[in-house]
């Protein structure tokens, strides 16, 4: 498998993980995703929910799960697109996410991505409600090899587009971390959703 850096990815990559097409035709505005408070950013402070666990040997994850929000769905491979953005996952397989495949597997040293859409034309998506996780939730994706890497969350950000920080969000890692990834920062009818989620973690555990 080539192994391309994180920051090779645009910021642009993620801005197209949901539409809000549902919520004009159904009228849902006022019921926009969750969208994370400031206690659930990161703090000036050291990471106090314990040290990371022990790095696992590269394997393509499978499956993603994330119990606070009632997520567990199938992962398929992203790759860049001919612009350097990653591509998505179909939009019309609302339980459906992605990981970048040419990047880290979840589990190993560095910084893995996952993302997947925040809604679609028929109504939520997987990560339609990223934005009300909260710190120290777990996140587990279960793994080719059989191994299930499990994730501590360590903060819940969201950003405008033209904030995104690259470098923060896809940069390389000393130790096993984790991006989830969707579409968020509000949204309007002239714009669609303004930014994007984003949910920081690193390893914790790991268990056959």
């Amino acid at each position: 498998m080539r192994r391309v850096g994180n920051t090779a990815i645009a910021a642009v990559t993620v801005i197209a993980l949901g539409g809000g097409a549902w919520l004009l035709h159904s009228g849902a505005e006022t019921h926009a995703p969750p969208q994370p408070s400031a206690a659930q950013a990161h703090s000036a402070g050291p990471d106090v929910r314990g040290r990371s666990a022990p790095a696992l040997p590269p394997s393509p994850p499978d499956r993603v799960r994330i119990p606070a929000i009632h997520v567990d769905a199938p992962l398929t491979g992203l790759a860049l697109t001919p612009s350097g953005s990653l591509g998505v996952p179909p939009a019309e397989k609302k339980n459906l996410a992605g990981w970048y495949e040419a990047g880290t597997t979840p589990g190993e040293t560095g910084t893995a991505i996952v993302a997947g859409h925040v809604d679609n034309a028929d109504g939520p998506a997987v990560f339609y409600d990223l934005g009300a996780l909260r710190k120290g939730s777990a996140i587990e994706v279960d793994r080719r090899d059989g191994s299930v890497a499990v994730f501590t969350v360590d903060a819940v950000e969201v950003y405008q587009a033209r904030d995104f920080p690259d470098e923060k969000v896809y940069g390389a890692a000393s130790r096993p971390e984790l991006r989830v990834i969707t579409c968020g920062g509000g949204y309007t009818k002239s714009t669609g959703y303004q930014g994007n989620v984003v949910v920081f973690a690193h390893l914790t555990s790991s268990r056959a």
